[in-house]
């Protein structure tokens, strides 16, 4: 009567074990499915020395934000967030003068600054 114990207590501890390794894998799997959307914003036929060509600039970074972040199901607070983090980010790697200061015009915002480190 006690090896029968024993051997139902291993096939619990088994059970669970196993279960708790299958929610793992599975968990794991849903976050590396979420992947960072991007998109790659062209400029090279404008004239980033002007205002016009900064504000153009602006906007076609401003539409892909938009369509980056845009989500069917999305808050609406969070899809603002990540439209402003991702236009701020694309405004400081690009380091435009003219776009970074309509950018603070337009948003009231700075983008953060670009650090070298050795």
């Amino acid at each position: 009567m006690n090896s029968n114990l024993k051997t139902d207590n291993r096939t619990i501890v088994a059970f669970a074990t196993a279960t708790w390794v299958v929610c793992t894998l599975v968990a794991s799997n849903a976050y590396a499915d979420e992947q960072v959307r991007s998109e790659t914003v062209k400029f090279a036929d404008l004239n980033v020395g002007t205002s016009a060509g900064a504000e153009a600039l602006y906007g076609r970074i401003h539409a892909a934000a938009r369509r980056v972040c845009d989500q069917p199901s999305g808050e609406m607070a969070a899809v603002s967030t990540c439209i402003a983090k991702a236009e701020s980010d694309a405004i400081a790697k690009v380091n435009v003068p003219l776009l970074t200061a309509y950018y603070q015009k337009k948003s009231g915002n700075r983008p953060p600054a670009i650090t070298a480190s050795r």
